[in-house]
């Protein structure tokens, strides 16, 4: 039976947390939730780990820019990132001999090759005959000396201030020396290759009184050698300009400054 509205009316105040349970149909578990959570992160973090585990570590050391260091097994190594290896141990007359037969030795040969044909001794006719012989296949020789000869004769010395000798006034230094900025195989084979070297280099004369100062150049020296069974030889060249670039804001210096620094600082070898 209905109860009457006559009757009294009997409230029961519930406290906060169960009146929410009572609206939600359910009690709250925060902790629970929490667990939930953990357990998902675990098991990610567990599987990375296992995907990862067969995986070998990457060496931070043999990155592109690291020219020192030998690539990595199977890695293709860096066309242009110097190989950090000794190119020869043997010189004769002073240049270096004895390239390995592989394209790094080719290229090797042909920078210090560069330095040897743009130096000083080339203005002179004794000395540049004694250069020709050292680094250029006996074959070839002959045709090379007559080419030569014929580049530095009296007139064309005598226009870098030098006597028809090839010697610098008294009190004055010649400077001719060539500084390889980089090289690249042109044409490649084992018995014989073509190698690019850029260039820069440095002519004229040093000190007080000098009527032609010393200026930069830059050029690509075209060296074509051929594998005599135990080094790499001359067996032509040519030269083209550049690539040259802008030159730098800074002072030049004084004759007396380069003559000091020509005699003072040695050359170099040079490994690709």
């Amino acid at each position: 039976m209905p109860l009457s509205d006559d009757q009294p009316h009997t409230r029961t105040r519930l406290p906060v947390a169960e009146q929410t349970a009572h609206v939600t149909g359910r009690q709250p578990r925060p902790l629970r939730a929490l667990l939930t959570v953990l357990g998902i992160v675990t098991l990610l973090v567990v599987a990375v780990s296992v995907a990862n585990r067969d995986k070998p570590p990457v060496d931070r050391g043999t990155s592109a820019t690291s020219g020192d260091r030998a690539p990595a097994a199977g890695a293709s190594p860096d066309r242009t990132a110097a190989s950090g290896q000794q190119p020869v141990t043997a010189t004769v007359n002073g240049i270096g001999t004895g390239y390995p037969h592989t394209d790094q030795g080719a290229q090797s040969a042909a920078a210090n090759y560069a330095v040897a044909l743009g130096s000083a001794d080339m203005f002179r006719t004794d000395s540049r005959r004694t250069v020709l012989a050292t680094l250029a296949d006996p074959t070839a020789l002959p045709a090379l000396q007559a080419r030569l000869d014929q580049a530095f004769t009296p007139e064309t010395v005598t226009r870098y201030g030098l006597d028809a000798e090839g010697r610098a006034p008294k009190g004055q230094t010649f400077v001719s020396r060539i500084v390889p900025v980089g090289t690249r195989t042109t044409n490649g084979a084992d018995t014989a290759t073509r190698v690019d070297v850029w260039c820069t280099g440095l002519y004229g004369l040093a000190g007080e009184g000098s009527t032609v100062p010393v200026t930069q150049d830059w050029y690509t020296l075209t060296v074509t050698m051929r594998w005599t069974g135990s080094d790499w030889k001359l067996t032509d060249y040519s030269r083209a300009a550049g690539p040259a670039p802008l030159p730098g804001d800074q002072q030049a210096a004084t004759a007396k400054e380069i003559a000091d620094a020509v005699q003072q600082f040695g050359g170099f070898r040079y490994a690709r």
